[in-house]
């Protein structure tokens, strides 16, 4: 066997478009043998991505999750395309946080309801 000096080949995956947004992403070989879309050219820090969520490339191309707690700072992982995907709903990575994007939802519709009534200009006397 020799030394592998380039980096090794996805092997057959490249790059396929999203069905829903049609962006390009990264077609990744998992483990178990299936295909995992990735989002292209993004390595965000491994502590940072619910554990469920990190992808890490093994040498031969292959993707696995890698559910390490805590992950070593600097290691860095690949994420599902679905979680950027703007044409998908986002999964419920954590309860506070559908919780949240729910709150915004209803602050963005309040915001876009017409003006309340102006007070009026003289308030009563309260003595």
């Amino acid at each position: 066997m020799g030394v592998l000096r380039e980096r090794p080949s996805k092997l057959g995956g490249g790059q396929s478009r999203c069905l829903y947004c049609g962006l390009p992403a990264d077609r990744v070989l998992t483990l178990e043998q299936d295909w995992v879309l990735l989002e292209p050219d993004m390595a965000p820090l491994a502590h940072t991505v619910p554990a469920e969520h990190r992808w890490i490339e093994l040498s031969d191309g292959r993707v696995t999750v890698y559910g390490v707690c805590p992950p070593d700072p600097f290691q860095r992982c690949r994420i599902e395309h679905r979680l950027g995907c703007s044409a998908q709903q986002l999964p419920d990575l954590w309860p506070w946080l559908t919780t949240l994007r729910a709150e915004n939802e209803r602050r963005v519709e309040r915001e876009q309801d017409p003006e309340p009534p102006r007070p009026p200009e003289l308030w009563p006397d309260a003595g």
